[in-house]
């Protein structure tokens, strides 16, 4: 089973869990790190997420992926907050923050640099405008490694 097909059938299973516990999906991620396969889910609500949210949503899930039983490497399941510096992956973050201050980083320098930081103005699907020092930078979004909150701007 192909990583995008685990991810999205976890948040398939998940949607639920997440409505009965007053939670938001963020996102779901399975990655493989030092060897190791992690599925992932952050979890939001508008006061934020407390250790109990997470613990109650990772006993819930855990039961269901156990039930359902399709991925078949070993893995660790970790349920958590984004967190402040949260990554804006989907159009749904992006839109959520429009307005807000970001950083993002690049693949490969323009003109000699990698990393910007100004406020999120808009974007399509294959580009994002920031407002930076008073004027509108367009990035394409292929050429964007990581975008996320500014933590402090």
């Amino acid at each position: 089973m192909k990583k995008n097909e685990i991810e999205k059938r976890t948040e398939d299973i998940l949607i639920p869990i997440a409505q009965a516990n007053g939670v938001s999906i963020y996102d779901v991620e399975y990655v493989k790190e030092a060897g190791e396969w992690y599925l992932r889910a952050y979890i939001d609500k508008p006061e934020g997420v407390d250790i109990n949210d997470c613990v109650n949503v990772n006993h819930a899930l855990s039961d269901a992926l156990d039930e359902d039983d399709f991925i078949e490497e070993a893995y660790t399941l970790e349920v958590s907050s984004p967190g402040l510096g949260r990554q804006l992956k989907k159009d749904r973050h992006l839109q959520n923050s429009l307005g807000k201050d970001v950083e993002l980083k690049l693949y490969k320098p323009r003109d000699g640099v990698k990393e910007f930081a100004g406020t999120l103005k808009s974007f399509t699907d294959s580009e994002v405008t920031v407002t930076i020092n008073d004027k509108d930078e367009t990035f394409i979004r292929k050429e964007i490694s990581v975008i996320k909150l500014a933590l402090d701007f």
